[in-house]
């Protein structure tokens, strides 16, 4: 199954499309999911993963797909660019410890997708 993640203007940021690792659609690895939650390569925790949206550790969501449930009103949604090659996938650090999940919000993320997983 086939994920493509949009911003909170309706742009295409990034997709999943083996269930585990997040890529730009310029074809690099940005992170990787393990249940509900995201990391990065390196292992810290940089969010959640649920109703079809990435959340922050606020409660705001960050990104969100076309089946998402729950948060705010979702935008158009643009038209998606080719996939780029995939480059490959750095080794997965230890993993941090999963933070505490905040309520959920009704508002999107102060926080941009770049920050986020630059993080």
């Amino acid at each position: 199954m086939s994920l493509e993640f949009f911003d909170s203007s309706g742009q295409p940021y990034a997709y999943c499309d083996d269930g585990d690792t997040i890529f730009t659609f310029s074809g690099s690895p940005i992170a990787f999911v393990d249940g509900d939650s995201i990391y990065s390569f390196s292992g810290a925790h940089l969010g959640f993963f649920e109703d079809g949206n990435i959340w922050d550790h606020h409660g705001n969501v960050v990104l969100f797909t076309a089946g998402s449930s729950a948060g705010p009103m979702k935008p158009l949604q643009a038209l998606k660019p080719l996939k780029g090659l995939k480059s490959l996938k750095p080794l997965k650090g230890l993993k941090s410890l999963k933070p505490l999940k905040s309520l959920k919000s009704m508002s999107w993320s102060t926080m941009s997708p770049k920050q986020l997983f630059e993080s």
